[in-house]
């Protein structure tokens, strides 16, 4: 039985970051503030009356641009998950957890001064103003006043016992959302002062490990504070960070990395674990990653570049790739086999850099692969209640217990669902996928320039209600669906007055005969792997319904395995869960958990065509869409026992080649969405016919 009683405390310390002194070299001061600072910086707009930045010149156009933060609100299903986490984990992490408690180094104290606290509030912060939630606010209003209020006078930002790039970081992209949310004037001048700050550091103290590795995650916040404020040495700071940085676009441009990295190819015991190997090919660097080229592409203008986020995925994938939409990575690139494990930090970065990705490049594969990481692997590493997680997930986990298989440089604890397991990263930065999931379901289209070519853009699909101005005039729209558990998507358009914009639908690849209908007539019927394009006068109450075709379709794997999808789900045999408490840790607690049922099956389906041999029974969505017991899509399937695959230490053995031979009877077996399964087989040996 899942656990849903509060859990745990713990405190493990990272490594000790100590960073190399400089000193800050001066520069014009006019290279630095644009007039225009102190007036946008006292400015604030009520959600949904803000117009969107679009790329200021010289920076090249984006296809879409995310509407100003709080614009896009959830509802339904989703805004029950983001309401789950806040009454878990995310909620609670600083009453029961010393890293971020009153002790954190970005409150003032002693404690842990590096990423946790920064991670924390990537998270904290969105899901606090999504959900208006006071409580939430009033803890994230701590870290910021005190990161705001305690600037050093050189322009330095965060705890004086570290001056490690990387940290900061991430409080940029904290200080962007909060200033989006709130107006708060004191942003957009303290991060002017801070950059300006480590633009004359940099040459002295460059970039290095984690911040060399990730520095494209700079260049996000970087354009953003350009686009508001036009600041010409922001350009200055991006060509230094890109020259300090890794070249991942090159790395993937001739992709050394194509079998299971081993603790013995990066050298870990002998000191190797910061060296460029270990980065290059540690799974939350690549998630990371994937956005470089597109992120980048805003300053080069480049085709290349923006391209270059599909030629990493596809690399990825071809060589890493895992049913779940995810790589392996645990915590180094593992190869294909599905019982290696993928670390919670890279799902929510990679879902990071998808957004992003889609954004400036516009590619409808990118929402694909989002909506996959999104409704699949996000939900799968958390217990029910979202008060445990995983640090490593597997595809085919047949046990969550202390071993050291499968994992190619974790430790035993990797797949336990607790408080920390393995290590504290992921504790502190799971927070951030859900908010930001939200934040990318709606996009504004149109030129660098033309408000006339603005229009909406339907993303990714996920109940939600968008209130936005497009073309100088307030919309409102209401997605209502049960998506991704049902095909049917009704939105309705409510704009303030009749106005005329286009609206594009992102239609996924895996929807060929989606059809289209507004205010009860039919639209063209759209093309898959693309983006339809409504283009009228909209006036209140203007609906368009999308029904996309939901039929089971198979995908294939390591060994000819085969992995059962329908719509953006992938499906996985629930194994029989028995949950053992292995410790107490403060509010919450970190538990192992064993099969009670028997899992070697192969798959009897016709792989050519799935639905004739594949039952769907749907049923209510409900409260908890991604919990066993509440599944709301069910497939029934053939299989028969397999004797011949088996586990090892607790982990299931590579699925053997397809197809295999059985001489066991001919059962039925129940999936259910890979979220729901806790322990679970997704990919399955094919039955020879």
């Amino acid at each position: 039985m899942s656990p849903s009683s509060k859990r745990s405390l713990s405190r493990r310390q990272f490594l000790n970051r100590i960073g190399l002194f400089g000193l800050a070299s001066s520069l014009p001061i006019d290279r630095f503030f644009s007039s225009s600072v102190t007036a946008l910086a006292s400015s604030q707009a009520l959600p949904g009356t803000a117009s969107t930045f679009k790329n200021r010149a010289p920076l090249a156009p984006n296809a879409f641009y995310f509407l100003p933060l709080g614009s896009v609100r959830p509802a339904g299903w989703l805004k029950e998950q983001l309401r789950l986490q806040a009454n878990g984990l995310s909620g609670h992490l600083d009453e029961t957890w010393a890293d971020v408690g009153p002790d954190s180094g970005w409150l003032g104290g002693k404690g842990e001064s590096w990423e946790r606290g920064p991670y924390f509030l990537d998270g904290l912060v969105p899901l606090a103003y999504l959900l208006d939630n006071a409580r939430l606010k009033a803890k994230a209003q701590r870290y910021i006043n005190w990161t705001l209020d305690h600037q050093a006078t050189s322009g330095m930002i965060g705890p004086a016992s570290n001056n490690d790039w990387w940290p900061r970081i991430v409080m940029l992209k904290v200080l962007t959302q909060y200033q989006e949310f709130t107006g708060d004037n004191r942003v957009i001048p303290a991060m002017e002062r801070y950059l300006r700050y480590q633009l004359g550091e940099l040459p002295m103290r460059p970039l290095s490990d984690w911040s060399k590795f990730r520095w494209q995650d700079e260049l996000l916040s970087v354009v953003w504070l350009y686009n508001r404020t036009g600041s010409p040495y922001l350009l200055d700071l991006a060509h230094l960070l890109r020259k300090q940085g890794y070249d991942w676009m090159a790395q993937y441009a001739n992709f050394q990395y194509t079998e299971r990295i081993t603790a013995e190819y990066i050298k870990l015991e002998q000191g190797g674990g910061l060296k460029d190997l270990a980065l290059a090919t540690h799974g939350v660097n690549n998630g990371q990653a994937v956005k470089t080229g597109p992120v980048w592409s805003q300053i080069s203008a480049s085709g290349a570049d923006q391209a270059a986020v599909l030629k990493m995925i596809a690399e990825l994938n071809k060589y890493h790739g895992l049913p779940n939409g995810m790589f392996s990575c645990d915590e180094h690139l593992a190869g294909t086999n599905p019982s290696q494990g993928s670390e919670l930090c890279t799902v929510v970065e990679y879902m990071f850099s998808l957004e992003h990705s889609l954004a400036i490049v516009g590619d409808s594969s990118l929402g694909d692969r989002l909506e996959q990481l999104a409704f699949n692997a996000l939900p799968g590493t958390f217990n029910d209640d979202m008060w445990a997680h995983q640090y490593n997930q597997e595809p085919n986990q047949v046990e969550c217990s202390l071993h050291h298989k499968p994992w190619t440089t974790d430790g035993p604890e990797s797949n336990l669902y607790g408080l920390e397991p393995n290590f504290g990263c992921c504790t502190a930065n799971f927070h951030q996928g859900w908010p930001k999931f939200v934040a990318s379901l709606f996009m504004l289209s149109g030129s660098q320039h033309n408000a006339a070519d603005d229009g909406l853009v339907a993303a990714v699909y996920a109940p939600c209600e968008v209130r936005t101005v497009v073309r100088g005039s307030p919309v409102h729209i209401v997605e209502e669906t049960n998506y991704p558990f049902r095909g049917a998507v009704q939105l309705t358009i409510n704009p303030a007055t009749p106005k005329s914009f286009p609206l594009q639908l992102r239609i996924p690849a895996w929807a060929a005969g989606t059809t289209i209908l507004v205010n009860g007539h039919t639209a063209p019927s759209p093309m898959p792997g693309s983006f339809a394009r409504i283009d009228r006068t909209w006036k209140a109450g203007d609906r368009v319904e999308i029904a996309f075709p939901m039929s089971p379709r198979i995908s294939r794997g390591f060994h000819d395995s085969i992995a059962i999808e329908r719509g953006p789900l992938v499906f996985s045999y629930g194994i029989g869960e028995n949950w053992v408490k292995l410790r107490d840790r403060g509010m919450t607690a970190d538990w192992q958990v064993f099969p009670s049922t028997e899992w070697n099956y192969a798959l009897n389906v016709e792989t050519d065509s799935p639905a004739k041999s594949i039952v769907v029974t749907e049923t209510e969505v409900g409260e908890g869409p991604f919990t066993r017991h509440n599944a709301p899509v069910r497939l029934s399937v053939r299989a028969r026992k397999l004797d011949a695959w088996r586990a090892e230490d607790g982990v299931a053995n590579p699925p053997p080649q397809s197809p295999v031979v059985s001489d066991q009877p001919e059962e039925t077996i129940t999936l259910i969405p890979y979220a729901a399964a806790k322990l679970r087989i997704t990919s399955f040996p094919q039955c020879k016919s």
